[in-house]
């Protein structure tokens, strides 16, 4: 791709006066990138800032629309501040892109990686607790996409560096990312239909009561108090989608219990809400009614067990991560340990 963007350069140089004093001055700030634009024949009839968004994909439509308005588009020898004119075929120009912390969002970064599988379709992680899988406000580095774009060059050819779901900040354990479009597709469609089975350790407040089997089906929304939490809802009154999960007490305390949990669906903070809704919130995870134990100083989940048919071969694959060293301190610390049995 960066080797198309200088050969079109080259063409721009030949065809716009400002461009080779525009070229100097990319030399002399690094602050300031000036990329070439040149319609084709797919971008034919396009709005500009629609066309200019295909060709700089790592920036925001948005973001882009306020380089057009602001003057930093010129095509064929003119500036252009409109983003909706229609582009034609042939229009050659360029574009002055200033820094966003955005655009950090797609830059490789060492490929620090717990890799637990990987071959030329996946790569199963193990990831740790504080690392954010997608950028977003706050984070638009130091993700877990920028580790994969800094491993797998072919990551960048992939939605989302090929991640197919994820985990909060403070949830360890186990993902699996795509390495080929092909294999990606089919992940999304096995998630789509349950396929994927994704099993949960939790350290949670108060000791079980009753059976050791539980189904928690209730649908989770937008908590209508607090904007950040999450919370059970009633459909017929607030957004939200169903949801549910299957919980198992595999050891109790006089504190509180070490909890099996299997996700039929993938709502956001999911066990989280419903563990804290039955009662049972989980250690450490002060958003929802949890508190400090011992050395835990974030949410006691742990994504331990992920199985799956492999998306291309059709193998089955199962795979185990035991908890790690913060949460397996917790759990001594309460008394509990983890055998490492599997429902």
């Amino acid at each position: 791709m960066r080797d198309r963007f200088l050969k079109i350069s080259e063409k721009i140089i030949s065809v716009v006066p400002q461009a080779t004093d525009l070229a100097a001055e990319i030399d002399a700030s690094a602050e300031i990138e000036f990329r070439p634009l040149l319609m084709d024949a797919a971008l034919h009839g396009l709005r500009l800032d629609r066309a200019v968004a295909l060709l700089v994909p790592e920036f925001s439509r948005n973001y882009l629309q306020q380089i057009i308005e602001s003057g930093g588009v010129t095509l064929n020898g003119r500036v252009v501040a409109k983003p909706a004119i229609r582009v034609k075929a042939g229009d050659q120009g360029l574009i002055e892109l200033r820094p966003t912390p955005q655009c950090q969002a797609f830059k490789a970064e060492p490929p620090e990686l717990d890799i637990v599988y990987q071959d030329p379709h996946l790569l199963v992680l193990n990831k740790p607790a504080g690392l954010v899988v997608h950028p977003a406000p706050g984070h638009w580095s130091g993700t877990l996409m920028n580790r994969l774009l800094g491993f797998d060059a072919q990551a960048f050819n992939l939605p989302r560096a090929g991640i197919v779901h994820r985990l909060d900040k403070d949830t360890s354990g186990l993902m699996v990312v795509a390495r080929t479009r092909s294999a990606m597709d089919a992940l999304v469609q096995a998630i789509a239909a349950r396929r994927v089975k994704r099993q949960y350790l939790a350290l949670a407040h108060r000791p079980w009561q009753g059976a050791s089997m539980r189904l928690v089906d209730a649908p989770v929304g937008r908590d209508s108090a607090q904007r950040l939490r999450m919370a059970v809802v009633d459909l017929s009154v607030h957004p939200g989608k169903t949801a549910q999960t299957d919980f198992e007490c595999i050891a109790n305390a006089a504190q509180g219990c070490l909890v099996w949990c299997s996700l039929q669906t993938g709502r956001t903070h999911q066990i989280r809400v419903h563990l804290a809704s039955i009662g049972h919130p989980l250690v450490a995870d002060l958003l929802y009614g949890g508190t400090l134990v011992a050395d835990m100083r974030r949410q006691a989940l742990h994504a331990t067990r992920l199985s799956f048919a492999h998306p291309i071969t059709g193998t089955a694959l199962s795979f185990e991560c035991p908890p790690p060293p913060d949460l397996a301190q917790a759990l001594a610390y309460w008394g509990l340990a983890y055998n490492g049995r599997c429902s």
